[in-house]
């Protein structure tokens, strides 16, 4: 069964991080970053934690602190994740249980996001290492400078093509023909010049 990809906006949305050690540490730059209001449940939490700008609960899990909650990341152990893993399938919650696949019903993957593009790469859970090791090849391949431009142009044509109604299947050859010509030199003097007044 292949995994349907989804970028969510968490601004303002609850999201609950059961486990207070560093696997639950390290999701918290990421939660933070999407503007997600960020609930950690642990009796025990890192100085990373106790530093964040999260709400903190100092105890054991229990299935009503996920009530409110839009989505839920269980980093425990195995035992507590499957109770977390229960409690959100009652709930209808999607759980991101860290190295845990068996508890997850949806997997974060190695993520790089550059000049407003975000690529998020995904092995279904199977091999996390081989995403991260992707996603340092695309981070080392993906041109920052060009990338920006590229960004600029589509945002630009976007807004011209919704107030034209161009229909979405003539957008992406206009693309590629309008970021092709990025790169061309521009025009001096003669006839170029007044092909373009």
């Amino acid at each position: 069964m292949q995994l349907f990809p989804a970028f969510l906006k968490l601004a303002g949305r609850r999201v609950v991080i059961v486990g207070g050690g560093p696997v639950a540490t390290s999701k918290l730059r990421a939660l933070i970053d999407a503007g997600a209001d960020v609930t950690v449940v642990a009796p025990e939490m890192t100085s990373g934690i106790e530093a964040a700008p999260v709400a903190r609960i100092r105890r054991a899990f229990v299935p009503a602190d996920l009530d409110g909650a839009w989505l839920v990341v269980a980093a425990a152990t195995t035992d507590v994740n499957r109770r977390v893993a229960q409690a959100a399938e009652a709930r209808q919650l999607f759980v991101n249980a860290v190295d845990d696949p068996a508890n997850a019903d949806l997997y974060l993957g190695g993520v790089v996001r550059r000049a407003g593009v975000t690529f998020a790469i995904s092995t279904d859970g199977r091999a996390p290492a081989l995403a991260g090791l992707l996603r340092e090849g695309l981070e080392a391949l993906l041109p920052d400078a060009d990338l920006e431009r590229w960004m600029n142009e589509a945002a630009r044509l976007r807004s011209r093509w919704r107030a034209e109604s161009v229909p979405l299947p003539a957008r992406r050859p206009a693309l590629l023909d309008a970021l092709v010509h990025l790169y061309e030199p521009p025009a001096t003097g003669g006839a170029a010049a007044d092909a373009e007044r």
